[in-house]
């Protein structure tokens, strides 16, 4: 099956404060951040029942390298990113998006 990917609007947001960081800490580790990132949704979308089911409905994919998880959705036929959020920050915060 074919998914389409469907990001929640502060999803945008979460990359954006990340990759600042990581290149404000070395030049060119953002985009090492970004990549790590799409290689991981690249595999969501392949498949996405491949992961675990971690709160209600909301499966849970880590980022490799990078200290971030992925948590998302199967909707129909779409992948709804609720969140993508350091492993250390409050669950409570993306729990509340679904």
């Amino acid at each position: 099956m074919n998914y389409v990917l469907v990001f929640r609007p502060e999803v945008q947001e979460e990359l954006k404060e990340a990759y600042d960081w990581y290149e404000n800490q070395t030049l060119g580790l953002g985009d090492e951040f970004l990549d790590c990132i799409d290689e991981v949704l690249n595999r969501i979308n392949e498949r996405p029942e491949a992961y675990a089911i971690v709160y209600r409905d909301v499966r849970r994919a880590v980022i490799q390298r990078f200290p971030y998880i992925v948590y998302y959705r199967i909707v129909s036929s779409r992948i709804v990113v609720t969140a993508i959020f350091h492993g250390r920050r409050n669950p409570k915060a993306w729990q509340e998006r679904t």
